[in-house]
Order: structure tokens, then C-alpha cells, then sequence
């Protein structure tokens, strides 16, 4: 039976491909442009988190601290949910450290030796908004000669103003990118209704044919659904490659501008998982999004009737 609703449906699409070609084009840029946002706010995510969560606190110990002090510090450090990345610098690593950021200018280097640097423990945070509360927290150890706060932006206050902006700007980004994708949804939605109500009235003979002889309510609407759905499905998936193929492309270079930022999944599996998650959604999204125009359409014909 399915087999005689599906080449029904095709039959009907055959008879006005324009209408289908229509339909199909503006679930196309729907879902391009759904696909496209979808990543746009991924990547503007794991920009925020990278931000966040970059700030290094830096913890100088005294000269006199003992190993186990030290040992027990860093012990408390790892245990606090807040913290991540808990790391020892001794002495001798300081040095090299210092002879790494001078290579350049190895007179410089030559001048110092390990005892003019103190050992520190370095950390960063789980949450920029935990960052002041730490650091007070650390000073207030014993064996805690002074604590600095680093940054590849320039320090404490300069870190704050650019996860604030990007914040907003990932805020302005979700609000939106879902107005737009919902206008254009709802654009969509609107042009099914049409197209499917324009379908029903070109069969509307065919279609009182079938009630008389007793053709169940689901026998009638079944092609009209397939028809439907075959709108959905290919539009979901052209826009979906398209927009695949240009984050394909675009990928390996945004990966080599932002370095070791994840504004991307670098590896190709995760690559293939997250657009795939992506299509997943689509898909869904797009068969309820075309089931309901159906049935709005189907319910409105019937009503006429």
C-alpha cells in the first residue's frame, strides 16, 4: 500500500515541478541557513569557554616552603571544583622558561640563575567569575609569597571586557540567528500550507471519487504526507551539504588562524559527529515542521469541502 501512496506522491510532483521546485528552495535556505547558524553559535561557544577558562593564576612560593607544603597545596588546589590544570614550576623550569621567552637575546639569560625565580604552582579556572574570590583565597596561604594573574590579553580587567563582548556577542548571536531561522521556518511552513492546498485543489475531483467508494480518511491524506515529507527531506538535506561543503572548506583555515582555540572540532571524526548531530536535529525538525503544515493544509481542504 505504501508503494501506491509513494508513486502517487511522485506522480503528483511530476505533474507541477515548479511548485515542488519551489517548496524544496525555500527549505533549502532554511536549513542552509539553519546549519549554518547552528555552527556559528558552536564555535562562538567553545570561543567563550576558551576565554573563560584561559586566565592563568600564577601562586609564587616562599623560599622556604617545604616540599610537603607545597605538595599539600597543590593537593587542596586540585580538589577545588573551581581550579583545573594545576601545575609545579620549580626553580630550575622557571629558568628555562625565561631562557625560551629571551632566545632571541641570549645576553639576557646569561645574567640570571635559578635562584633569582621563585617556584610558583600555576592554575587556571573553571569560570572567569570565580577569578577574584581564588586569588584572595590563595594569597591568604602561608607558604604564598604573592599571586599574579596572566593573560594572553593583558591582564585581569582587559580579560573581563573581552568575555563580556563576547558574551553579548554570542547572546545577539542565538537571539538572533533563531529569529532569523524562525522567520525563515515560518516562511516555509506558509509556503507547504500553500503549495499542499493548491495540490489538494487540482485532486479535489479525484479526491471525492475515493470518499464515495468509502476511501478511509488516512488512505486520502497518506500521498499528500509522502509528498510532503519528500519536500523535507531533500530540502534538509541540500541545505545541510551545502552547508557542510563550505565549513569543509572554511575549517582548516579558521583552525590555522585561531590556533589553539576549538572554534572547530579539529579532528575529522568529531568533525562528521557534530554535523551529523546537526543534520539529525534538521531532519526532525523539518518532518514536523512539514507533517503539521499537511495536516493544516489537508484539514483546511476538508473544511472547504
Amino acid at each position: 500500500m505504501s508503494s501506491i501512496h509513494t508513486k502517487t506522491a511522485f506522480e503528483s510532483i511530476k505533474r507541477s515541478p515548479f511548485q515542488a521546485l519551489s517548496a524544496i528552495l525555500v527549505l533549502t535556505l532554511t536549513f542552509f541557513v539553519s546549519t549554518m547558524m547552528a555552527v556559528i553559535v558552536y564555535s562562538s561557544n567553545n570561543l567563550l569557554k576558551y576565554f573563560e577558562t584561559r586566565p592563568q593564576v600564577i601562586a609564587f612560593l616562599k623560599d622556604e616552603a617545604k616540599p610537603e607544603e607545597v605538595s599539600a597545596l597543590q593537593n587542596k588546589l586540585i580538589a577545588d571544583t573551581r581550579v583545573k590544570d594545576v601545575k609545579y614550576v620549580s626553580k630550575e623550569e622557571a629558568l628555562s622558561i625565561y631562557k625560551t621567552a629571551t632566545s632571541d637575546n641570549p645576553l639576557l639569560s646569561e645574567l640570571v640563575s635559578p635562584t633569582i625565580f621563585p617556584a610558583s604552582l600555576e592554575f587556571s579556572l573553571s569560570n572567569l567569575s570565580f577569578a577574584q574570590e581564588i586569588i584572595d583565597q590563595v594569597k591568604k596561604e602561608p607558604l604564598v609569597d604573592q599571586v599574579g594573574f596572566t593573560a594572553s590579553l593583558g591582564g585581569e580587567s582587559t580579560l573581563n571586557d573581552v568575555v563580556s563582548r563576547l558574551r553579548t556577542i554570542t547572546m545577539y548571536l542565538r537571539v538572533g540567528g533563531g529569529v532569523f531561522v524562525g522567520l525563515l521556518a515560518g516562511t516555509s511552513f506558509l509556503v507547504l500550507v500553500v503549495i499542499i492546498s493548491m495540490r489538494m485543489a487540482t485532486r479535489k475531483g479525484e479526491i471525492e471519487i475515493l470518499d464515495l467508494i468509502g476511501a478511509t480518511p488516512k488512505f486520502i491524506r497518506s500521498p499528500i504526507l509522502i509528498e510532503a515529507l519528500i519536500y523535507a527531506f531533500t530540502g534538509v538535506f541540500t541545505g545541510w551539504v551545502l552547508a557542510f561543503l563550505f565549513w569543509l572548506y572554511a575549517t582548516p583555515n579558521l583552525i590555522k588562524y585561531f590556533g589553539e582555540i576549538p572554534v572547530m572540532p579539529q579532528g575529522m571524526l568529531d568533525f562528521f559527529l557534530l554535523f551529523l548531530a546537526i543534520l539529525g536535529g534538521e531532519i526532525f525538525i523539518g518532518s514536523l515542521l512539514t507533517f503539521l503544515g499537511s495536516m493544516l493544509a489537508i484539514s483546511r481542504a476538508r473544511k472547504t469541502r
